[in-house]
């Protein structure tokens, strides 16, 4: 099974999109954010505070690695910090970088409380810009989140999705 790995800084829309994918193509998605808060029992923000950013991405690591079933991912913002990561999803797929700009995801988390590295208001940009130039160097196909609607977004993935062959499967509004 070849995956699509949905990656992009927090507030980036990477659980709408495959959401919307996942609906429209009738295939199935998974967030591993979500995944490990089940897995833990515990919110990410508790998994930060408790055990720290380092053993949460160890977590992430670990249900990266057991997605067996699912095509669709959404990925957390962080997943690219690893090389583990990046390796392992440029080897079993390819990724989709949804790019957003910082001033959109600011506006996007303006009122968020759930993410742990957003909170620290002297680090957002210095961890913004870093991560950027990781989704840029590892995307197989890049989609402006802040020039298409979520619409748009969708309907350029499965455009690409339909021209590369990644997965054969029926558009079930055959709009395009």
């Amino acid at each position: 099974m070849t995956y699509i790995y949905f990656i992009g800084f927090m507030g980036s829309g990477k659980s709408t999109i495959a959401r919307l994918i996942s609906q429209r193509l009738a295939i199935p998605f998974i967030d591993i954010d979500n995944e490990i808060e089940f897995q833990q029992k515990r919110k990410i923000v508790d998994i930060f505070q408790e055990d720290g950013e380092e053993v949460f991405r160890l977590y992430e690591t670990k249900v990266l690695k057991e997605i067996t079933d699912k095509p669709l991912i959404s990925t957390g913002g962080g997943v690219v910090e690893k090389n583990e990561n990046i390796n392992y999803m440029k080897q079993n797929g390819i990724i989709i970088y949804l790019k957003t700009s910082f001033s959109e995801i600011s506006s996007r988390l303006a009122h968020d409380h759930s993410r742990p590295l957003w909170k620290d208001d002297t680090n957002k940009q210095a961890l913004f810009d870093k991560r950027i130039k990781l989704y840029n160097q590892i995307a197989d196909f890049i989609v402006d989140g802040d020039k298409l609607t979520l619409q748009e977004q969708v309907n350029e993935i499965i455009k690409y999705i339909r021209i590369k062959r990644i997965i054969n499967v029926k558009d079930k509004h055959n709009s395009l």
